[in-house]
C-alpha cells in the first residue's frame, strides 16, 4: 500500500499489448514508473496543492491561475492524452516518481523521429513540499541513463525561464549547456526561456546515480527501436 490520504484503489493500465505499463526505473531513493490511474490520482491532488509560489509562472502552461481542482483535472488529461497519442516515431513518456510510497512529482522524456535523429527531450515537476531535496537531479539522471545507456540517444535537450532557477541549476549539475534561447508570453508579458543541450560525451563525463531498469526489452519497437 502507498502512504497518503491520496491513495484509493489500485488500478493498473496492463497488457500484453502495452508493455510500457511494466517500465521501471530504480535509483538508490526513488522508483519512476509508467502511473496506474491511483498514481495519477495522488499526481493530481500534488498539481491541487500548487507546485511553486503563485507569484511566479515558471510553466509555458498557467497552472498557477487555475483553481486547484482545475489543475488536477488538466493534470489527468494531459497524461491519457499522451498515453493516446503515443507513436513508435512521436512518443513522450511520463513516469510517476515515488519516493518510499509517496508520489512526488513525474518526469518525462519525449522523443520525434528518435530512431534516425537520436535526440530525446526532457520535462519535469515536483510536488512543493518535496522541493530543494535533490530529487529532482535524481529523477532527471535516471531518464537520461534510460536516454543514453540504453536507447542510445545522442543529444538531450531542455529548456526553463529565467525565473526557475532550480531546473536551470539540475541541467548545468547534469553537465547541458546553453543552446540559444526563445523568447514567449507569458502572463501577457514577454518571458525568456533557455535552451540547454546535453551531449553523450558531457553525459558520459558526469557521475550519475546507479539506476536499474526493468521491463525494457518488451518496450523497444514502442521506441521506434528494434532489441
Amino acid at each position: 500500500m502507498l502512504a497518503g490520504s491520496r491513495h484509493r484503489t489500485i488500478v493498473s493500465v496492463t497488457s500484453s499489448y502495452w508493455p510500457l505499463a511494466s517500465l521501471q526505473l530504480r535509483t538508490p531513493r526513488l522508483e519512476l514508473r509508467w502511473p496506474t490511474l491511483r498514481d495519477l490520482d495522488a499526481l493530481a491532488g500534488l498539481a491541487a496543492e500548487g507546485m511553486h509560489d503563485p507569484d511566479v509562472q515558471p510553466f509555458a502552461v498557467a497552472w498557477t491561475d487555475a483553481a486547484p481542482a482545475d489543475r488536477a483535472r488538466s493534470t489527468l488529461q494531459y497524461h491519457w492524452r499522451q498515453w493516446g497519442a503515443w507513436q513508435p516515431w512521436d512518443w513522450t513518456l511520463d513516469l510517476v516518481v515515488d519516493e518510499t510510497g509517496v508520489i512526488v512529482g513525474t518526469q518525462g522524456l519525449g522523443g520525434r523521429d528518435f530512431a534516425v535523429r537520436r535526440e530525446v527531450s526532457t520535462g519535469s515537476w515536483l510536488g512543493r513540499e518535496y522541493q530543494g531535496r535533490g530529487i529532482g537531479t535524481e529523477m532527471r539522471a535516471a531518464v537520461l541513463y534510460l536516454a543514453f545507456e540504453c536507447l542510445g540517444a545522442e543529444y538531450a535537450t531542455s529548456g526553463a525561464y529565467e525565473n526557475n532557477p532550480a531546473s536551470l541549476a539540475v541541467s548545468r549539475k547534469l553537465g547541458y549547456v546553453d543552446d540559444g534561447i526563445e523568447r514567449h508570453l507569458v502572463r501577457g508579458k514577454p518571458a525568456v526561456l533557455r535552451r540547454l543541450r546535453l551531449d553523450r560525451a558531457a553525459w558520459q563525463a558526469q557521475p550519475s546515480p546507479p539506476v536499474r531498469i526493468e521491463g525494457l526489452a518488451a518496450c523497444l519497437s514502442c521506441f521506434g527501436l528494434t532489441q
